[in-house]
């Protein structure tokens, strides 16, 4: 008898069980891709025809003409720019500080460490609708002259910078902070002993080690900044200053909507949250599993 009859013959059958897992994994992935799929579907087909034979209908025409007008009848470039200048402060100032605030509650012993870290983590726990009605006067009655275009931090980037960090900021630092206490304290002691300061062993020692973590968090916020239309929704009133979400309004008139063309612009808006994704995939995937082995 040869090896691999033998092989063959040893291996297990399969077991109903793991036959209806993967059915069921299937049906739940198809579920899930099914939106997406939809929305190319209607994106790539034109909606005379779409009309004339209904949705659920087998096509006679494909293209991108649904793409190029959704670009250029939204202004899509002037959107991009728009919210570029919000998302990448907002990411950078957000990983900067919460790790400050992560590094000095994880590595120094003191009695209110932990309260600290709870007032961070706890102003995630508030809805957003319940804060907006003060923030909302807050931001009318701050005055910037000089600083932002409106004088006002209201309807300025500025003031949708501020409102993401400090939203984003809590959830960042307990994540950092839980990480950066699985850290060895022999590196921190070696470095005291050598006389560096506390900057430095923030800069190069402790924050090199979280590039993992960091790269995770990363990845989460662009796609939460980038995606966020409420706040851009109420703290701005100028339709220039507007994110990209808000382009989307742009593609709907006032008597008539073109769904083939909304989908297009969707699928648009979404290419440059694949972007981050894919480039930060590799450390976004070994930060999302750190911590799930110990040894």
């Amino acid at each position: 008898m040869s090896a691999p009859t033998a092989a063959l013959r040893r291996r297990a059958p399969v077991r109903p069980a793991r036959v209806l897992l993967h059915v069921f994994l299937a049906v739940t992935a198809l579920a899930w891709l099914a939106p997406l799929l939809w929305a190319v579907f209607s994106a790539l087909r034109p909606y005379s025809e779409t009309s004339a034979k209904g949705y659920v209908s087998w096509p006679d025409k494909l293209g991108l003409d649904n793409f190029t007008h959704a670009y250029q009848q939204s202004d899509m470039t002037h959107y991009f720019v728009n919210t570029l200048v919000i998302a990448v402060p907002a990411v950078l100032l957000t990983l900067f500080l919460s790790s400050c605030v992560a590094f000095y509650v994880s590595r120094f012993d003191f009695r209110v460490n932990l309260a600290l870290l709870l007032v961070f983590t706890a102003g995630n726990l508030l809805p957003q609708q319940v804060v907006i009605t003060p923030l909302y006067r807050m931001y009318l009655l701050t005055d910037l002259p000089g600083i932002t275009a409106s004088g006002k931090l209201y309807d300025s980037a500025l003031g949708l910078v501020l409102i993401h960090v400090a939203f984003q900021s809590g959830f960042c630092a307990f994540v950092l902070s839980n990480y950066m206490r699985s850290l060895p304290h022999e590196l921190t002691e070696a470095a005291l002993v050598d006389g560096a300061s506390v900057w430095r062993l923030y800069w190069q020692i402790t924050l090199p080690l979280c590039k993992p973590a960091m790269a995770a968090l990363a990845t989460l916020l662009s796609i939460w900044i980038y995606n966020d239309f409420f706040w851009a929704l109420v703290l701005i009133s100028t339709g220039e200053n507007m994110p990209i979400t808000s382009a989307l309004n742009n593609l709907s008139g006032q008597y008539f909507t073109d769904p083939n063309l909304i989908a297009a612009g969707a699928l648009l808006t979404a290419i440059p949250t694949l972007i981050v994704y894919f480039a930060l995939q590799r450390q976004f995937v070994s930060g999302l599993t750190l911590g799930s082995s110990k040894g």
